[in-house]
This record gives C-alpha cells, structure tokens and sequence, in this order.
C-alpha cells in the first residue's frame, strides 16, 4: 500500500472512531424500557446501560411474598439492560457497517 493509501486509510478510521464516540456520548440520551409481571414492575434505562427508573404497582408489593417483587425486579431490569445493550449495538452498527465491534483501541459499552 502506498503511502498516501495508509493516510487516506488512516484518516478514515480516525473518523469513525470520532463517529463512534459521538455515538456512544449519545447513548445516554435513548431510553428503553423493560417490564415483568405483566407490567406490574417497569425498569426504564439507557442505551449506556444506566438504570433511570423502576417503578412498582403497589398491588404487586406483598410484604409476606418479598421473594416474588425481587424476582419481578430482577426480571424487568434484566430486559431493560437486554434493550439497552440491543440499541447500543444497534447504534454502532449505523457507524462501523456492521463490521466487527471489538476493534483494537476501540471499547465498546457491553461488548
């Protein structure tokens, strides 16, 4: 490869990974959601795998049953990061083309 072929080839992966960047900054900024229990416990979180919200119907809340909320919990918030990391992946995909995610120097969240 010449050596204008390894700049231009160069420039074209410092852009991508400032692409990149500005997308995972983004990630923060797209919201998803999971629920259990028919909709008795919603977790809502970000496409950087934070969890913002869990809310609790207070018909699910049974102090004698504390087993089954905690199982409803971990549930919805399971499938919330299971959203989150879909979208994320999702996300970088629009910038890489698909290509392999793991590229060296490049890490990405959840990958």
């Amino acid at each position: 490869m010449n050596k204008g072929g390894l700049s231009g080839l160069l420039k074209q992966a410092q852009k991508m990974q400032e692409a990149m960047q500005e997308v995972q900054e983004g990630l923060v900024n797209i919201k998803v959601e999971g629920s259990a229990g028919g909709g008795m416990v919603n977790v809502t979180a970000n496409a950087a795998q934070d969890i913002l919200e869990i809310k609790i119907d207070p018909e699910v809340v049974d102090p004698k049953d504390v087993e089954m909320l905690e199982d409803l919990v971990l549930a919805a918030v399971n499938q919330a990061l299971e959203h989150a990391k879909k979208r994320s992946q999702e996300e970088m995909s629009s910038v890489t083309g698909g290509m392999m995610p793991n590229l060296p120097g490049m890490k990405l969240p959840g990958m």
